[in-house]
């Protein structure tokens, strides 16, 4: 029986393509999504990967919805947290609510997706927990004190998580991906991507496929000695 997988934020851009490769790999594969029905609906229809509306950063939710795909797909052994949300301001101008935001959605959604399968995992002695973070979490970034912060947390958190657990034959790990070519890059001006771009050693932007293989690998067999790991992927412009 194939592993199901849950993927964050799964219906778009980076989430997206983990979906589509872990379904490629031969999992069952589940996304999440918190807002547009219209685009989720397409997505699963045009991949055939069932979609689950629910708010990672809201704890009941996200235990309840959980239960609901275990019950309705199957146990759950890979978890990707890829959701995450922006609120960009510098520390003066952000409000309390901006800022609470965002380290509920980034950093709780990872807190309540492992509360959520980490003691079915215990119990089959397998899983995989993968937590996207960001290069804005190692290196921060002018006015994302709040997301810099959650990602930069995201990465502690998988280091004293892994901890936990390794006896389990469940490794945890991260990914903090540079700037890829994504709807939310594609928006930022063109003058400010060229900047971007010019102080990316590689000389140009990633691609979501390219996060995504680094989460098939991570996923797998082949993975297994691999636990409490940040991956880097963002073509030598931050070397962590």
């Amino acid at each position: 029986m194939a592993h199901v997988a849950v993927v964050t934020g799964g219906t778009r851009g980076i989430g997206r393509a983990i979906c589509e490769a872990l379904k490629e790999d031969g999992f069952t594969v589940v996304a999440n999504y918190g807002g547009n029905d219209e685009k989720a609906r397409a997505f699963s229809d045009e991949t055939g990967i069932p979609v689950y509306k629910f708010d990672v950063g809201d704890h009941e939710g996200t235990m309840a919805a959980c239960k609901k795909i275990a019950e309705e797909v199957g146990p759950i052994d890979v978890v990707v947290n890829n959701a995450g949300i922006t609120r960009d301001g510098t520390l003066l101008k952000m409000s309390y609510e901006e800022w609470d935001d965002v380290m509920r959605t980034n950093l709780g959604g990872c807190f309540n997706m492992a509360k959520a399968t980490f003691e079915g995992m215990k119990g089959r002695k397998w899983g995989r927990i993968i937590n996207i973070g960001s290069i804005n979490g190692q290196a921060g970034q002018y006015g994302q004190v709040n997301y810099a912060a959650a990602k930069s947390g995201i990465h502690g958190f998988t280091k004293a998580l892994a901890q936990e657990g390794a006896r389990y034959g469940i490794t945890v790990n991260a990914i903090a991906p540079g700037y890829i070519d994504t709807d939310m890059v594609a928006a930022v001006p063109e003058n400010v991507l060229e900047k971007i771009v010019a102080k990316i050693p590689v000389g140009r932007l990633g691609q979501a496929s390219e996060i995504a293989r680094g989460v098939s690998f991570l996923a797998s067999e082949q993975g297994a000695f691999v636990t409490g790991s940040t991956l880097s992927i963002n073509g030598g412009q931050h070397m962590y």
